[in-house]
């Protein structure tokens, strides 16, 4: 039987290693005291799991350390942590490397090392490979072998959970690869697909966001065309969406830990190997910047109603970087709120789903809780919290209100992407 450590314990490896726990052995590695005590204790702060599915886990057999001779006997190693980009928005590998440190340290032989972290094409076996071997003293795909299994997981969403999302999977020989595949299967009721090469699966994950950044930016810059023009974006996209073959997507800010950081990833190996991208950057650079275009509206609304800029209060609903979620990872409300803050403006921040001691040491914000709408000249309404839809929006005096995600009837907002 297959004894399995689930290395990184945030959205992705908790609930893997939830579904994993019905029928295997599972140890839950994280290098968090904090997460640990509290998955210990029967929580999961991010909301992906309930209390009672953590306290099935723990009833399952399930172990949460942050020690490592507590794995040091698994023969199964999952590694889901993060795979942000840095300033430069280059790839940063550092959790990458140092989750394939400490597992180095304990691989034994015949022991299968499996990545779900979103990497370039190449990375698993050109930079994480390398560390194992050097870590362990043992030989790849002849002492240990590896396999790769991008993760699907969109956080918050309740009915695509990990066992319901067909699974990507592939191993480091042909033998490996139906290992590693059988052993997805046992969970995953959604099915599996076995790719040829470990190349060839992180080449799939990459793109798969990459294509929603561009599709994104496509109808981003559509909203500015006809913002220009007098033209509603949203009733052109309904009467488009008539057709049977258009493709669904709407204008927004785009962040979080995939759509706004996978496409750095592929362009970053393209241009390692000589190749310049043109539209994904194109598409990468629009994204980046609705942000501020977002704020330059707000501002001219509140211009054409007279309002002074310097130190009007404006009111910001939501920081999270999707709706009814509380994973404010790379959120671009933020680009909003820094476009506001230098026209002068007074920024308060609210968000019901967000964390505040989160909020505070990531983006050095102290959210205001149940926000009087009153004293506000302006309110953006950033992210489509359901709790959101119940609010009185309605016009008082001349201030503003902007709806970025489209939310409210047009009889409400004074401006929407």
């Amino acid at each position: 039987m297959d004894k399995i450590a689930v290395i990184g314990l945030g959205y992705v490896g908790l609930p893997l290693a939830h579904a994993f726990s019905s029928k295997y052995k599972v140890i839950g590695f994280d290098i968090a005291q904090w997460r640990i005590d509290e998955l210990s204790e029967g929580h999961d702060r991010t909301l992906e799991l309930s209390d009672d599915q953590v306290q099935e886990a723990i009833d399952n057999g399930m172990v949460f350390t942050n020690k490592i001779e507590v794995i040091e006997d698994c023969n199964i190693y999952i590694v889901t942590v993060p795979t942000p980009i840095d300033k430069h928005k280059k790839p940063d590998l550092t959790p990458l490397i140092k989750a394939s440190e400490t597992i180095g340290k304990v691989l034994k032989k015949d022991d299968i090392v499996i990545y779900e972290s979103t990497v370039y094409p190449g990375a698993t076996e050109e930079e994480c490979v390398p560390v194992l071997e050097r870590e362990s003293g043992l030989k790849f795909n002849e002492d240990f072998y590896c396999g790769y299994s991008p993760e699907r997981i969109n956080p918050g969403d309740k009915e695509h959970t990990v066992t319901k999302i067909l699974k990507v999977t592939s191993g480091s020989t042909p033998e490996i690869g139906k290992r590693v595949d059988a052993l997805y299967a046992s969970i995953i009721t959604a099915g599996t697909h076995l790719a040829p090469t470990i190349k060839v699966a992180e080449a799939a994950k990459v793109i798969e966001n990459s294509q929603r950044d561009i599709n994104i930016a496509f109808v981003n810059e559509l909203s500015m065309i006809f913002n220009r023009l007098g033209i509603d974006t949203n009733a052109v996209l309904e009467a488009a969406g008539t057709k049977w073959n258009f493709l669904p997507f709407k204008p927004g800010l785009v962040g979080g830990h995939c759509i706004g950081v996978d496409p750095y990833y592929l362009t970053h190996k393209a241009q390692e190997v000589g190749y310049n991208p043109e539209i994904i950057l194109a598409g990468r650079r629009l994204n980046d910047n609705m942000g501020i275009y977002v704020a330059n509206q707000v501002i001219k609304l509140m211009i054409k109603k007279g309002q002074t800029i310097e130190g009007a209060k404006v009111l910001v609903l939501g920081i999270t970087f999707k709706e009814n979620c509380p994973d404010i990872r790379n959120s671009r409300v933020i680009d909003v709120i820094r476009e506001l803050q230098d026209f002068g403006c007074e920024v308060d921040v609210s968000d019901y789903w967000a964390d505040k001691e989160e909020v505070k040491r990531e983006y050095g914000l102290d959210m205001v809780e149940n926000p009087d709408f009153s004293e506000y000249s302006a309110i953006v309404l950033a992210v489509a919290h359901d709790k959101y839809k119940a609010l009185d929006f309605s016009k008082s005096g001349e201030r503003v209100i902007y709806d970025i995600k489209s939310t409210l009837d047009d009889s409400i907002s004074d401006g929407r992407l």
